[in-house]
């Protein structure tokens, strides 16, 4: 308890946590009951017997079951309440000795008052205080995790130690798993666009707009000070989709105009022409949906807020941006890539007539 009340006391200075409490108490009353084991001896009193009197006494002890008008009911031995409502009561019971004679518990017990801990639990076989709180406002459950690791390692003295239980479990073993996700975001992504353009020139070039969007997601959430929590992760894999669908909205109608006898240079820059109504449409009804989430108020805000900044943020900054990066690096990649492809058809040809 006295490590327990330090840990608390520091716990609830530390910047990033707040109302860090426990529910562990060791002051409740309780009676101590000391059975005099030689005096019982003497007296030929069973110490079994001693116990069985006080169970049955004061906790009560099952007898048998009995039926009446098609119900069982269970029969309970226990002392009425006004007979064990007080210490006192306890010097009012007698027990059978072997010869059969009655002595009060009076002789045989000895009852003191102390205090102490009504339930002592335990942890992974150790005895254990569970500990709660919340993180303070404006700070991720992360910072505040690492706020009550860093008061534990400073108070904790040799011979006590920590484990975390419950949700702050569960996100500390799948905090690691967020960049999987979103990297297995970008692989699927990445190899339907493959399958889509038969190539995988054509889904490059898309997926580089996904920095855009990360980047203003990012900022978003910066300006606003908010933390990059669950939330404004979901919205990041989001941002996957989003901000590529406006890059294939220009690289899919570059191709059918280079079909058409066009330059890779002309085709692009009449690509961004012809699709800048159709992007700023659907990025203009993405933002009017998700804006309501950015200004969200009540219960469950901070959720919606984190996951609306950081989408409105990542599709306005994409939608802008996209229009002129998509085009200079559709340019660049292709040239490039028709270099590369045109240079090894020449060497294929020209190996084919030497031989």
């Amino acid at each position: 308890m006295q490590i327990l009340g330090q840990l608390l006391g520091r716990a609830n200075q530390t910047p990033g946590l707040q109302a860090v409490f426990s529910t562990f108490r060791a002051n409740s009353p309780q009676l101590l009951i000391d059975v005099n084991r030689e005096q019982a001896k003497a007296l030929q009193v069973d110490i079994n017997d001693i116990f069985s009197t006080l169970q049955t006494a004061l906790g009560s002890q099952y007898v048998n079951d009995f039926t009446l008008q098609q119900r069982t009911y269970r029969v309970y031995v226990q002392a009425d309440e006004q007979f064990r409502s007080s210490p006192e009561d306890i010097g009012r019971l007698y027990v059978r000795s072997s010869e059969g004679t009655m002595i009060p518990l009076s002789n045989l017990v000895t009852v003191t008052p102390t205090v102490g801990a009504p339930t002592i639990n335990h942890y992974n076989l150790f005895r254990a205080i569970e500990i709660n709180g919340s993180a303070a406002s404006g700070r991720s459950s992360g910072e505040a995790i690492r706020a009550m690791e860093q008061a534990a390692q400073q108070v904790l003295p040799a011979g006590f130690g920590y484990e975390w239980s419950g949700i702050s479990l569960e996100e500390q073993e799948s905090g690691g798993l967020a960049p999987v996700i979103f990297g297995l975001g970008l692989v699927f992504v990445f190899l339907v666009l493959a399958a889509q353009y038969e190539n995988f020139i054509d889904p490059l070039i898309i997926m580089l707009a996904v920095p855009l969007a990360i980047l203003g997601a990012l900022v978003a959430q910066s300006l606003r000070g908010l933390p990059n929590d669950i939330y404004c992760q979901i919205g990041l894999v989001m941002l996957i989709g989003l901000a590529s669908k406006n890059a294939i909205l220009i690289v899919e109608f570059a191709n059918q105009l280079r079909e058409q006898g066009l330059s890779i240079v002309k085709a692009a820059v009449e690509a961004a022409q012809e699709r800048l109504r159709p992007i700023l449409m659907t990025a203009i009804s993405t933002l009017v949906g998700i804006f309501p989430l950015v200004i969200a108020t009540g219960a469950g805000a901070g959720s919606r807020q984190s996951l609306g900044t950081a989408v409105f943020g990542g599709m306005l900054i994409a939608t802008f941006l996209s229009l002129f990066v998509v085009p200079i690096l559709y340019i660049a990649i292709k040239m490039l890539s028709d270099r590369v492809f045109t240079k090894k058809t020449r060497t294929r040809k020209l190996d084919y007539y030497t031989a």
